[in-house]
């Protein structure tokens, strides 16, 4: 039942101002007023004009003044009791809240009342020690850009180096155009970080004598990540650096051989001497052959100092294919691993590097060459190692290129099993050491050294066509970047022996790239090398077998007989003794 009003009438004018005490009539339970659900009292009703100033028969007993003053000093202090968990009150926090509203004035502020009380409470919130001392939080944005900041930075003079390189040639590459290209596989990094490491190249070759230079890729590690560059000094610059190196390793060596024969010398009682000897060392390639033709620098961040790789050794390439270990971003780390690995994460970083290079380094074909004079002379042991661009390179359409891995050659030497790219014979002696072989043969037996078969690895500008797969899956996958835009594409190869590198081509430009684990695809679990078997037993014979224990009987007998001989003794010389008394006195 709906009230009603007088036509022209607001409805809202005929209602009073209620009393703040509800008011009843006399007699009247007031729950039924509640529970008949009333609006205002019509004229007819019976309790018509109860709300009405005057007609109230509370209206004498309206609360004294002092009590009400202390009901609401109560509520107050209620208000203001503190939390015991965050430390507030609920009246400053509804009146921060109120200050809040009125300030901002936001839309529907009934419904956003939650969030207005969250932010209020968040405002309050204050570190512990605040006020004893001031903490300078330093985000990790500002920390990477203080980095970072030097590469923004020029160098005095830098803008006139800037003009000649325009005009000749600069071994700086274009990292930003590399990316654009992988990007259209889905592959590389982000823009701000390809553009920080093109800055970073660009501080390396201000500082390194560098003849070319290229962006090899990243390598991830557990806390850190390795950015590698791959570069060729100019001639003779690294030719330097290996003479000094080749004369300390001698020097250290004479040193301490010297040592070794001062302390043969002083030893009284030699050892016997072990004939065992150990396989011979296979020596490394020389910096600029093999698998040290390219020196390669390493950082883990752009803006950080770029760290020179040491070569490689044949020792630990043919370690790192035994074992399957995480990088963790440092390089001093040690390399704990069966067999044990001759370095640290270094060396075994560079044997990797060396590894994937060699196994995923392609063109397309035609793009190099063999030079004539090569052709024309006899081969080198080993095949081919160096080539030269093609000028007449013709290139080949994306849907050819995807569609025959026989448009791609390797463009780096493969590995041997040895270690090296070109193969060594160890039993090869020098002219000095086959003296010395000589003179030890007279004193020894000879012993006839077993012949070793040459290892031969595919040539130079191999066809990918020819690579192994793994099992059934193939060596390569080769793909167009797109599509739905074929005349627009690129050819994109995916090495599924080491997942993570890729290789792009366009025309006449193309690339290879990185970004993995650094860890070659294997369809087993690894499984580490088993330790060595037991070393058998030295055979046993009377000169090492050890003595009885004699019995009781055995050592009484002794005993008597060593008493019986000292009492002989001291008999003998008694009467040696009185004969010489005898002789004096004569």
């Amino acid at each position: 039942m709906y009230p009603s009003y007088t036509l022209g009438v607001d409805p809202y004018q005929t209602l009073e101002p209620k009393s703040a005490y509800p008011t009843y009539a006399v007699g009247q339970d007031p729950h039924e007023v509640y529970e008949r659900g009333h609006g205002p009292y019509q004229p007819h009703e019976p309790g018509y004009g109860l709300y009405q100033p005057g007609h109230s028969p509370y209206d004498d007993q309206i609360p004294d003044p002092k009590s009400r003053t202390l009901a609401i000093q109560n509520a107050k202090a209620y208000l203001l009791k503190s939390s015991t968990t965050s430390g507030l009150n609920l009246y400053d926090h509804l009146a921060n809240m109120l200050t809040k509203i009125l300030d901002e004035q936001p839309t529907n502020a009934v419904d956003i009342i939650e969030n207005i009380s969250k932010d209020v409470k968040w405002a309050h919130f204050q570190k512990k020690m605040d006020t004893l001392r001031d903490e300078h939080e330093i985000l990790p944005t500002f920390e990477a850009a203080e980095k970072r900041k030097a590469l923004f930075l020029k160098a005095n003079g830098e803008g006139d180096e800037e003009l000649e390189e325009e005009i000749g040639e600069t071994p700086l590459p274009n990292v930003m155009e590399t990316a654009f290209y992988f990007e259209q596989a889905g592959i590389g990094l982000s823009k701000d970080e390809s553009y920080h490491i093109f800055l970073a190249l660009k501080k390396l070759i201000s500082v390194q004598p560098i003849q070319t230079c290229r962006f090899w890729g990243k390598i991830l590690g557990l806390e850190m990540n390795y950015i590698i560059a791959e570069v060729q000094y100019h001639e003779g610059e690294e030719e330097e650096e290996t003479e000094e190196e080749a004369v300390t390793e001698e020097g250290g060596k004479w040193v301490g051989e010297v040592e070794d024969e001062e302390e043969e010398k002083e030893k009284e009682d030699e050892p016997p001497k072990s004939t065992y000897k150990p396989p011979p060392v296979i020596p490394k390639e020389e910096n600029g052959t093999g698998a040290n033709k390219y020196v390669y620098f390493v950082c883990n961040e752009p803006g950080k100092p770029w760290v020179k790789l040491p070569p490689v050794t044949p020792a630990q390439i043919v370690c790192a294919r035994k074992i399957k270990k995480f990088f963790t971003g440092r390089l001093d780390a040690p390399v704990v691993s069966f067999p044990p690995f001759p370095g640290n994460e270094a060396n075994y970083l560079r044997a990797q590097i060396a590894r994937i290079s060699a196994g995923t380094q392609i063109s397309p074909i035609g793009f190099y060459q063999f030079a004539e004079e090569e052709d024309e002379e006899e081969e080198v042991e080993g095949g081919r190692d160096t080539y030269e661009e093609n000028p007449d390179f013709q290139p080949l359409s994306v849907a050819e290129m995807v569609d025959s891995l026989s448009a791609w050659v390797h463009n780096v030497q493969s590995i041997l099993k040895q270690g090296r790219c070109v193969w060594l014979n160890p039993l090869q002696k020098t002219e000095e050491e086959e003296e010395n072989e000589e003179e030890e043969k007279a004193e020894e037996p000879d012993e006839l050294p077993q012949e070793l078969q040459q290892e031969i690895g595919p040539p130079l500008l191999t066809p990918l066509s020819e690579d192994e797969g793994i099992q059934n899956i193939p060596a390569w996958t080769a793909q167009p970047s797109t599509n739905l835009i074929p005349q627009y594409a690129v050819a994109v190869l995916q090495s599924n022996r080491w997942p993570g590198a890729y290789a792009f081509a366009s025309g006449k430009k193309f690339d290879n790239i990185y970004f993995g684990w650094g860890h070659k695809y294997s369809p087993e679990n690894h499984t580490p090398a088993l330790p060595p078997p037991v070393q058998a037993e030295y055979p046993s014979g009377p000169e090492i077998t050890e003595t009885r224990d004699p019995t009781v009987e055995e050592e009484l007998a002794f005993k008597a007989a060593r008493e019986e001989a000292l009492a002989t003794a001291e008999e003998e010389e008694d009467e040696e003794g009185a004969e010489e008394d005898e002789e004096e006195d004569d």
